[in-house]
């Protein structure tokens, strides 16, 4: 792609104009791939130079995540954006930490991100599906720090991060009463895959959006127990809450925005057998928002 070309002519675009780094709404496609360039840059000067106080570097990572999704979104293949990422990593590595062009653009990303670190709130919007993120001050009983909800028939979930372990957790009510005795997120393994499996026939079906078995792996929940209120879906009054192994997190993050995960309730069948229901969830910016809370 041509939007990937080229970037390691340059120093950073940003000291015209740092401001549009901050942007926190959907990124202009011709502009995704530039954005993220320069804040995986300015990331990695951060990590050897310590350039910037925790919040903002947080801030500046959130930013640089939700602009890999963009470039990912606008039809840059995995290995271009990571070619991309290296070149501007060897060019902060190349960066004298005290050189002028590198003070320059740490006190304009400062600038520009001091007051987005500050944000309690944020919304990452996909394809599909959104991502809600929370850095409530306080809080003495659970509540999500990172949620997206779906709807799978008459039932409903509500997955993400919950509580102060920001513990990846999927919560979801029955309309039949039915308590699962277990669950599991499936997801694409790209170890065994070269992208995402996305067949365009199906739209803006998530069903759509899945590996086959055959190339996922399975995370298995770790706990099972009837969720707090205030994790439940608005509305209900009782669910089932599972709480699934950090590296679950990990994994989902590398995933490509546009595909999606399945979440599998098992239930034990009348005739003895197991009777699965499926949820869908858009992978969307879930590493932005992971990278918000931090």
């Amino acid at each position: 792609m041509n939007l990937l070309k080229g970037r390691t002519a340059r120093w950073m675009g940003f000291l015209a104009g740092a401001v549009c780094l901050a942007s926190p709404g959907p990124l202009l496609a011709a502009n995704a791939a530039d954005q993220l360039y320069e804040r995986t840059l300015m990331t990695a000067a951060d990590g050897r130079c310590r350039l910037f106080a925790p919040a903002v570097g947080s801030a500046l990572d959130a930013a640089r995540a939700q602009a890999r999704g963009a470039t990912l979104r606008s039809g840059a293949t995995q290995g271009q954006v990571e070619a991309l990422e290296s070149r501007a990593r060897s060019k902060a590595a190349s960066a004298g930490c005290k050189s002028k062009d590198l003070t320059t653009a740490a006190d304009r990303v400062r600038g520009a991100f001091e007051a987005y670190a500050t944000l309690q709130k944020m919304t990452y919007p996909g394809d599909v599906a959104i991502w809600q993120a929370d850095r409530p001050v306080s809080a003495t009983f659970p509540v999500w720090r990172l949620s997206q909800p779906s709807n799978f028939g008459p039932d409903r979930l509500i997955f993400g991060l919950a509580g102060r372990a920001k513990a990846v957790t999927a919560v979801a009510t029955f309309a039949d009463g039915a308590q699962p005795y277990a669950a599991r997120v499936v997801m694409r393994d790209p170890a065994r895959t070269q992208g995402p499996y996305i067949d365009a026939r199906g739209g803006r079906s998530l069903s759509a959006k899945v590996a086959p078995r055959s190339a996922s792996q399975v995370f298995n929940a770790e706990t099972r127990e009837q969720a707090a209120l205030t994790l439940l879906p608005t509305g209900a009054k009782t669910g089932m809450g599972f709480r699934f192994p950090v590296a679950t997190a990990d994994a989902l993050s590398l995933l490509d925005p546009r595909e999606a995960v399945t979440i599998e309730f098992t239930f034990a069948g009348r005739d003895g057998g197991d009777v699965v229901r499926k949820a869908y969830v858009e992978v969307g910016d879930f590493a932005a928002g992971r990278a918000f809370l931090r």
